[in-house]
């Protein structure tokens, strides 16, 4: 400061002495006082502003890098803190921030990711603009199965579930990826032995699922969880699972619901695992390398000794086997070629032989006892391939082409008799006594080709999407279904002219249909002026037009995302869009009636349905005794629209062509995520839903109106060791509306029981490869013991309906699975 001075006055020195000097030769004389004091106070000002100028450059910097994981990969989301300072940035997609700091002998900053070390790193005298490439490392000091919690944070609607979960999860059905999915807030389901679930008031066909950017499908047959089989997923093979209860992006299909987004690993090395338990049996073995990977997973699943704990007795002997392999191959920088197959073979074969249910109240208790003849033999075979090429242009552009294939057969034929007795236990009174018959010849053939031109580009703040699918469409179906009912000798109806089925069911359909399928998306990353808020926004555009009943649709969906800059542990988000539902095979089947008869015939004039979604939620982060946790909340409406009226009877949805209907569903979802025990991930969730369906001008509720549920996935392990592991899984749920046969879009009058089911298991890490005291092939070797349904509670998951010659109708409940214990062994190599 005082050398700027001595110059500076130097000058005005020079200038006055000018002045003074050649005044003799001006023609107008200036006066030197004058002059003297206006260039002093000029040259003040001047100095002034220059010396603070020259203070505040040397006291500022600007601090900029990026952030990086141990392969050189950016981290996104990464904490970069000067807490002296409290100042605060977050990395974008591409690890990279801009954080303006006060100078100091020395300035520190924190960088830190959840999942990794911290890094400090302390700055001497920093000056101007100061650049910093920061790697971290992934936090090791953790117990073998610890899992990380929350990885990234969720700025969209789709939240991302660890896979390391699905291991040692006790559950019934083999799936254990539906099993997660059905713990989340939002989510339902009524039956362990079905892996489908209902989401926020839609049908089980609303929920979409994809496998590497390709849409799966499911069997169409399926009418109960005993049927079911192993789906499409095998965990084994799983490496992110994403996860949409509304809301969801432009790039998930025309779903009214929810998406399930999975990714199939790639292995580096060598890996393999194998499971057998009383309930089937799995092996996993993949390897790969620089440029190329494999993996290959077998299952098979029997539910024999789980079925047997039913009310209904008799020879079980459910059979059901799943092969998947999947190549990835990467030739040079430039190509990716990537192709997964699918094979899958389930028999399910049944022999009752008699069932006794007792029901009603303390007071009032009803026995039905009966004894059957007959069997069922179903097959449900199907076949599934994806071949995917990809074109890598420069670092963040590509171009895939993705064909597949869908084929399924499927056959179900039973022909059961039963003979039954409706007795009022305390009286020993006969209430009703008769005789059905039960009959369905039911084949069904279908296969689907896609074609997929899909185009990916990164900027540095925009990922955009795009893509373009045509679908080859063809069903064929003949079905013949019908019921006799006699009660006391009288056949139901009883009519004296002619000999009618209480039910008779005809159809013999053929689709064949082109479905064109076209979306563009963005998802943009900015934060605002000051760079302390941080907005993620996706937008885009969804359309669709079907030949079949040619219709087009137009679906515009948007959401946003936003860490405000005074608590970078929140998260605010809202999402809006149009969603539809598109027309398949089960929604366009149209009953008519005719001299008893019904014809199942396929309508050309359905249309889609439509929700409007409307979702505003939250994310908090904190810690408890230095445990890590999230607290999710989201209300939601959805405004329905054109909605085609439906029942479910077990997990069979049938369709009515009853005239559109409109309605809603709105609720809350709760999540509370995190440690609560140390080092490892739990949480409980609670829902709260109303929904409405209206129909010729009276309002009923949906067949899927749980008015609330409550679930907890809790995992712990024996203090001190880590050999011991433990998970509990727990739902508690509102019952399902029902309604009387053939009166389901009329009202739904009646509530079943609440379900209350708790299962856990209990993992011994006999070897681990922490052991050195010899040498061994395996990694880990776990024993695993499983108590399903703990509390051995009886669950009703639909009811059959007797009706005895004067007209009185009984439902009597199907009571689920009960406890059961399954034994199991688990190595690791």
């Amino acid at each position: 400061m005082i050398y700027y001075n001595n110059i500076y006055m130097q000058r005005y020195d020079f200038l006055a002495r000018y002045a003074i000097n050649t005044k003799s030769n001006c023609t107008i004389k200036p006066n030197i006082n004058r002059f003297n004091e206006y260039m002093k106070r000029l040259l003040t000002i001047y100095i002034f502003l220059v010396g603070m100028s020259t203070m505040l450059l040397a006291q500022s910097f600007t601090l900029r890098g990026k952030v990086m994981n141990e392969k050189m990969s950016p981290i996104g989301f990464a904490t970069v803190m000067c807490q002296s300072q409290g100042k605060v940035a977050m990395t974008d997609l591409h690890g990279e921030f801009t954080l303006r700091l006060q100078s100091a002998d020395s300035v520190t900053v924190k960088f830190s990711m959840l999942g990794y070390k911290s890094k400090i790193r302390t700055l001497r005298s920093p000056r101007g603009r100061q650049n910093l490439q920061i790697v971290l490392y992934p936090d090791a000091q953790t117990l073998d199965e610890v899992q990380v919690t929350e990885m990234k944070r969720q700025t969209g609607q789709t939240q991302e579930i660890k896979k390391e979960l699905l291991k040692r999860m006790p559950g019934t059905n083999g799936n254990s990826v539906e099993s997660l999915i059905q713990t989340q807030a939002g989510v339902s389901t009524h039956s362990e032995l079905s892996s489908s679930y209902n989401v926020r008031g839609g049908a089980f066909d609303e929920n979409s699922v994809y496998i590497n950017n390709v849409e799966v499908f499911r069997p169409f047959l399926v009418r109960s969880g005993q049927q079911e089989g192993l789906s499409i997923i095998n965990p084994d093979m799983v490496d992110k699972i994403g996860f949409s209860t509304g809301g969801f992006e432009a790039k998930y299909g025309d779903k009214m619901s929810s998406a399930l987004d999975i990714t199939y690993k790639n292995p580096q090395h060598f890996e393999a695992s194998a499971e057998a338990s009383m309930l089937g049996a799995s092996a996993y073995a993949g390897f790969g390398g620089k440029n190329f990977s494999w993996s290959n997973g077998l299952r098979y699943k029997t539910t024999k000794y789980l079925l047997g704990s039913m009310e209904t007795d008799g020879e079980y002997k459910p059979n059901f086997l799943d092969y998947q392999t999947y190549l990835h191959f990467t030739p040079n920088k430039r190509w990716t070629i990537d192709f997964i197959g699918n094979i899958s073979d389930n028999h399910y074969n049944f022999y009752p032989e008699s069932r006794e249910t007792k029901f009603g109240t303390m007071e009032n208790v009803k026995s039905f006892k009966v004894y059957f003849d007959g069997q069922e033999k179903d097959l449900f075979r199907t076949f599934f391939g994806s071949l995917g090429i990809t074109r890598n242009i420069g670092r963040n552009t590509s171009l895939s082409l993705i064909g597949s294939a869908f084929y399924t057969k499927e056959q179900e034929k039973y022909d059961i008799q039963g003979q039954y007795w409706l007795t009022q236990t305390e009286t020993s009174e006969n209430l009703g006594v008769g005789t059905y018959f039960q009959h369905a010849r039911n084949y069904l053939s279908a296969h689907v080709e896609n074609l997929k031109l899909l185009f990916k580009h990164k900027a540095k703040q925009h990922n955009i999407e795009s893509a373009i699918t045509i679908k080859r469409e063809h069903i064929d179906e003949q079905s013949a279904e019908y019921e006799m009912r006699d009660s006391s000798g009288y056949n139901i109806p009883n009519t004296p002219d002619a000999l009618n089925m209480i039910y008779t069911m005809r159809a013999d359909n053929a689709l064949n249909a082109t479905r064109t399928e076209f979306y563009a998306q963005d998802t943009y990353r900015f934060t605002s002026a000051h760079e302390h808020t941080f907005f993620t926004l996706n937008y885009g555009v969804r359309m669709s037009h079907w030949n079949f009943n040619r219709e087009t649709i137009f679906s515009p969906r948007l959401s946003l995302g936003i860490v405000p800059a005074f608590s970078q542990n929140t998260t605010f988000r809202i999402a809006a869009g149009l969603y539809y539902q598109a027309p398949f095979f089960k929604e366009l089947r149209d009953t008519t009636t005719r001299h008893g008869i019904t014809y199942a015939t396929l309508n050309r004039n359905a249309k889609s349905q439509r929700s409007v979604h409307f979702i505003a939620g939250m994310d908090y982060r904190f810690n408890v005794s230095q445990r890590k946790y999230k607290f999710t909340a989201e209300a939601y409406y959805k405004a329905l629209s054109r909605l085609t009226p439906y029942c479910i009877n077990n997990v069979k949805v049938t369709y009515f062509d009853a005239g559109e209907a409109s309605g809603h569903a709105m609720g809350l979802d709760f999540k509370l995520y995190g440690e609560f025990v140390p080092g490892r991930d739990s949480w409980l969730s609670l829902s709260l839903m109303d929904t409405k369906m209206k129909i010729g001008g009276k309002s009923i509720p949906l067949p899927t109106d749980q008015r609330w549920g409550f679930n907890l996935f809790f995992t712990d392990y024996f203090p001190g060791t880590d050999r011991w592991t433990m998970t509990l899984k727990l739902s508690y749920a509102d019952g399902l509306p029902f309604s009387a046969p053939h009166r389901e879009i009329v009202d739904n009058s009646f509530r079943a029981p609440a379900y209350k089911r708790a299962d856990i298991g209990m993992s011994y890490r006999l070897l681990g490869n922490d052991d050195r005291s010899h040498k061994s092939i395996f990694k880990n070797i776990w024993l695993g013991i499983d108590c399903l349904n703990l509390f051995d509670l009886d669950n009703v998951n639909s009811y059959y309906w007797i009706t005895d010659v004067v007209g009185q109708q009984y439902a009597v409940p199907n009571y689920l699975t009960g406890r059961q214990i399954n034994a199991k062994i688990n190595f690791e190599f």
